[in-house]
Formats: C-alpha cells, structure tokens, sequence
C-alpha cells in the first residue's frame, strides 16, 4: 500500500532501498517485489529534498511511479527519454545519480529545475518550453534507425502539452515514418494550471453534450414504443461513445493505443510497459495520474502547490513586530489594471496562453467570464485570435511570458504588426527571471520586437509606471507591447487614476553635474538612480525603446561626456543598440557605453545574484561606468 503524507518531512526520511542507487541500471537491479517500497521511499525523499530546497513539486509527485516502471525497464541512458517541459524531472535526476545534488536544485551553481543535456547523460532533450517531446524523441528514433542502432525512445508527455500543435505535428509525422517511439500521455487533467481542453475534461464534454443528450434522450423517446430496439439503442450509444474515445483519436492518427491505465500502479504499469517495450512502429500508452499524488495537501490544491519556496525551520518570535505592506507582482498590477479597464470599456477581451494564475488574470477571468479567452498552451493561435478580434472592433489584450512569445514570432508579424491590427500585449517576465533558468529567461524581446514596424513597446520602471504605460499601450491604435519583470518593483504608489503618457517620452529623474547620463530602461532605473548618488550622473527613464525619445537622446549626448545605456536585456540588439544608431544617423560622436546581459545563456539562480554577477547591480554599474572614465581619461593626452 502507497503511503499518503500530510506533511513535508524536515528531516531525512529513511530510504534504504534508494540509497543503494547510484543509477538505473541499480535500480534494474531490484526484484519487482521492491518497486512499491521503492516508490514510496522516493515520494518520501522528494517531498524532503523539495522542502529543504524549493522548486517545482506536484509535477514530479505525481510521475513517481511511471519515472521508476520507465527506468526499470529500459535501459537508460542507451534507450532514449525525453520528457516534456521537464516540471516532474526531480524523481528522474534523483535516480540518475543526482540524489544528493537535488538539494541544490534552482540555486545558483546548482542543478536546473529541468533537464539540461550538459548536466547528465540520462538528460537527452533540454527543456523548458511544452509539447517539444514527441519532435524531438521521434528525431532521436529516426537518428538511431539512420545510424543502425537499437535502441528505444520514449517521450512522456502530459495532457496539458498535448494541446499545442508541435505534438499533434511531430506524431502525424511518426505515423508516416513507422519510426519505433513510444508516447506515454500522462493524463492529469493539469499543466500549471486546470487545463483548457484536458483529454478527459474533453471526452467528458462530448458525452455530456447538448447535442450527444439531444440525439440519445430523442431516440430513447421515438423508440420507447419498441422493446425490440432497446439493445439497439443501446449499442448505437457505445459506437457514439467510441467514435470520440481517445484510441479513435490516436489511432486515427497512426499510433497503436493502450490505455487508460492507473498511473499509480506500479505492478500494471510494468506490465503494460514491458509488453510494449518491443512493439514496432508508433505506440502511445495514455496513463491516468494525479498531480501531486501521495501528499494531500497538493491533491487537494495542485495549482497552489505546483512549485513550493524552501521551508525554513521556524524561529521562536519574541516580539510580534506589525508587518510591513507587501508590495504587489508585476503580474498583480496586470492583473488589477485589466479588471479596472474592462470595467470601463466592454471592447477588451483578456487572452492568455495557459497562464491565467501567472499572469495575474484569476480575479479577471472570474469577473469577466465572457471576456477571458485561455487558449491553452497555444502561443501562435493567440496572438492570431487576438488578431482577428481586433479586426472586429475588439480591443484584445494579450497576456504572454517573454519568453513564451518568442513562439509565436510570426504571427507577431504577420498576423498582427502587418496588418497594424489594435492588440495589446502584456509581456511578463521579461529580463531575467531568476531560479527557472535559460529557458525562460526574456532577455531577447527588446530585440526581436524594435525591429517589427508599426510595434512601439514600453519598459517601466515602476508599479505605477506600468499601469500608467499599459493604459497608453491600450490606447493606441495599434500593436503596443509593454514588457515587465517578474516579482515586485520598488515600491512605487499606485495611482488609481489611469493616466496617458505621452508615446516616445522620456523623464528625467535626476540632473547631475558630472560628465555622465545614464539612460534607464525599465526594471533597472532603481539601481541607475543608486548608482548616479556615487557618480553625480543624470538618470533619464527612458520609458519607450520604441520609439526613443529623439530629443533626450540627444540633449544627454550633448550635455555629457559620457552616455550610459542600461537594459535588463542581451547587450546585442536591445535598448542601447537602438540608442548607438540614433546617435549614428545624427552624426553625433560621444563615448557610449552599453551596460546589458552579455551573448551566451544565463544560469538560473537569484535575480539580485545574476544581475550583480552580469555588473548590473548599483555597485557593478558604478564600477563599470569609473572604469570607462578612467580610459577615456587616460586617452586625453592622445587626442591633440
């Protein structure tokens, strides 16, 4: 019998069993009678290490059995798998030799919150982003069948993923090639939030439709005169059923279904596996899962504990000190600035794709039903819907991850920018975003977005500002995108009156009297002004990187022997290119020095601890900035 915790042991549990497990082929080891105990003793440690370091935690609760029955019986690393976004990875990197190392996981220096190739052997496919398994797994089969290598593959990919087209793509693509790969749908009716679509809530639906009732309950009545035809009823029922039932799905497509079966069950789920280990050609297993199985609280509450903060031993308090006002997220002034605009103006529509709680869209979607699109984990259909909205006077909002809008590049410009259609895009957890890592990290969008005529695009630099300059985006007439960091700003007031800012204005926040102006852009204006204390610099908010603020461009070029650009962005591309080629087109020649994230992928780690690391930290830019005067200094004999 699996064990049921309620708590998050502070303490080692006692694994006997998983300590003996240096890698799989230990694991293989095992008699099949020591699986249960095996399960339980890796929950039990799971819910220890998480507890001790923070992370992702319901995912991974919930694959305990299927990570052990896979890895028991393929022979991993020389058989292939993937797994998909990567949130459930622990119980994987816990028996592929990283039992110890899991403690580390998210922190700086230590391991990904998700599988990382450079990281280990048993990690094949470096993920971060959803419904990539299935494409990339049936490129290994095939490059494995090309290279005359026997070996399997397997992706596990969960019903949330599978609603976006890359997986429905790469397994109509599997069909035609009769490659051998093996997709095991790990159905938990989740992603990070309820899914929009889930196979089950979907089949669920079908069957308990208006138009499944109207045709069942219309037949039982024009034939309740005939007994006779009560088993025809009947079967006629069943075949309704089985035309939408997922092996007619999965088959339709080329895939030999199996399922559903128990995720939780060790003993089937061997069973099942281990029969269709060695069947040729396409096979998808669909297993039914919980998602934060074995811990009550996270059954009950999947979406609250989808990821946990590390769990501190508790202090004894010995005054009670009144607690300080707790400054809201970026994603919450989004949030209450959607509600309080879709009170005013019936046009907004509210779309996101798949990231209603992190984009702080809960309260709109639950006041604004009608209003809220989720279209599920379908980056390029929102922004095409959102497009086609705008074409019918709509006014359509579009909350989106930077790092999720990167895909859905094209229709960004095709079915938006190009036809200049009126959408609005929040972009959230722009910059870095600290412990999830490369993968998500919005250190592009500044770049990809300047160069799309028709777009303008904002970076406040506060609460407030964000506000203020999302009401300016949504008010022009056109695609506008305002990009904001993750977390809580400096503390800014915010206005309740929404306020429009003039487009391509700057402000001036200081006026120093020495030689340097530092242009600000967005999230990293606060540590600007910390730094112009120690440099008596001029800090200008710069506000818009599209379009720049022409005049303050230039008056500061003017005004200072040095100009200073900062963006919470790669260096290449961003804020201060778009600053050097103004300066470039008006034949203005001064120093500029361009502070920003350097060409390579930035580790996961704290926010506060990568910006200081990368010099974007108050004490880095002062330091980097004294180093370019010293230079510029050192050079004056040579100029005459």
């Amino acid at each position: 019998m699996q064990k049921t915790f309620t708590d998050i042991p502070l303490t080692r549990p006692h694994t006997p069993l998983l300590d003996r497990i240096g890698a799989p082929a230990d694991l293989r080891r095992l008699p099949e009678t020591d699986l249960e105990q095996m399960v339980d003793e890796l929950r039990a440690y799971l819910l220890y290490a998480v507890g001790r370091a923070g992370g992702h935690f319901g995912a991974g609760l919930g694959v305990v059995e299927l990570t052990v029955a896979l890895h028991y019986l393929f022979d991993t690393p020389h058989d292939r798998l993937v797994w998909d976004v990567g949130h459930q990875c622990y119980p994987h990197k816990i028996l592929t030799g990283r039992r110890d190392e899991i403690l580390t996981v998210r922190q700086q220096h230590g391991l990904s919150g998700f599988p990382k190739r450079t990281e280990s052997e048993f990690d094949t496919f470096g993920v971060g982003h959803s419904s990539t398994s299935i494409s990339a797994a049936l490129g290994m089969a095939l490059g494995a069948e090309q290279a005359g290598d026997k070996r399997r593959t397997v992706a596990v990919i969960g019903d949330g993923a599978m609603t976006a087209g890359q997986a429905f793509e790469a397994m109509s693509h599997a069909a035609h090639t009769r490659a051998n790969l093996l997709v095991i749908l790990n159905d938990n009716t989740m992603s990070i939030g309820h899914n929009v679509g889930g196979l089950a809530n979907y089949f669920a639906r079908i069957w308990s439709s208006k138009t499944y009732i109207a045709l069942r309950e219309g037949g039982k009545k024009v034939l309740s005169a005939m007994p006779a035809a009560w088993d025809f009823v009947r079967r006629t029922e069943e075949s309704m059923k089985n035309m939408v039932s997922p092996d007619m799905l999965f088959e339709a497509i080329g895939f030999n279904y199996i399922g559903p079966i128990d995720g939780h069950d060790i003993d089937e789920l061997t069973a099942t596996l281990e029969t269709m280990r060695d069947l040729e050609g396409p096979q998808l297993l669909h297993v039914y899962t919980t998602k934060g199985k074995g811990f009550g609280p996270a059954e009950a509450d999947p979406v609250g504990y989808h990821a946990i903060n590390k769990i501190e031993p508790k202090a004894k308090v010995e005054v009670a000190k009144p607690a300080k006002p707790k400054s809201p997220k970026y994603q919450e002034v989004f949030g209450q600035w959607l509600c309080d605009l879709a009170k005013q103006d019936p046009r907004l529509i509210g779309i996101t794709p798949a990231m209603c709680e992190g984009s702080g869209m809960v309260d709109f979607a639950r006041r604004f039903p009608e209003r809220y699109h989720d279209v599920a984990i379908c980056e390029q259909h929102a922004l095409t819907l959102a497009g086609g909205m705008a074409c019918e006077g709509r006014k359509p909002v579009v909350a989106i991850y930077s790092t999720f809008l990167q895909r859905a590049y094209d229709q960004l410009i095709h079915d938006v920018a190009l036809q200049d259609l009126d959408v609005t895009f929040g972009i959230d957890r722009a910059g870095l975003v600290g412990e999830d890592g490369a993968t998500h990290g919005g250190v592009f969008d500044l770049a990809y977005l300047r160069t799309v005529p028709n777009m303008i695009v904002a970076a406040p630099s506060d609460e407030n500002e964000c506000r203020q300059l999302l009401y300016t985006a949504w008010l022009h007439e056109g695609p506008a995108a305002v990009r904001y960091p993750r977390g809580t700003g400096p503390g800014a007031k915010i206005e309740d009156t929404m306020t429009a800012l003039p487009v391509g204005e700057s402000r001036t926040l200081r006026q120093g009297k020495g030689d340097v102006a530092l242009l600000a852009f967005g999230a990293l204006v606060p540590a600007a002004l910390e730094a112009a204390e120690k440099l008596d610099a001029t800090v200008i908010d710069m506000r818009w990187v599209k379009p720049l603020d022409r005049g303050a461009v230039l008056d500061a070029a003017a005004r200072h022997d040095l100009v200073v650009t900062l963006e919470d962005h790669q260096r290449m591309g961003g804020a201060g290119s778009a600053v050097n080629e103004l300066l470039i087109d008006e034949g203005v020649v001064v120093p500029v020095l361009n502070l920003g994230l350097p060409d390579h992928f930035i580790h996961h780690g704290k926010r506060d601890a990568l910006l200081a690391e990368h010099g974007l930290d108050a004490v880095g830019i002062e330091a980097s900035v004294r180093r370019r005067l010293k230079r510029l200094h050192d050079a004056l004999p040579h100029r005459a």
